[in-house]
């Protein structure tokens, strides 16, 4: 079973590198799809960090 806040990070991943490919079309809204991307990964780490089972606090 996949630990929590794998899928958001894996989702974010795909979803910057998507943002960054776009960057040529559309400057604007490339570096937008990029910035949601990198909060998923954010968000996804945090989880992943939060419920590690070395997580003491």
């Amino acid at each position: 079973m996949a630990r929590e806040g794998m899928i958001p990070t894996i989702l974010g991943t795909a979803v910057t590198a998507t943002g960054l490919a776009l960057r040529g079309i559309n400057p604007a809204l490339g570096w937008g799809i990029a910035g949601f991307g990198l909060a998923h990964i954010v968000l996804g780490a945090i989880d992943l960090i939060e419920h590690s089972p070395d997580y003491d606090y």
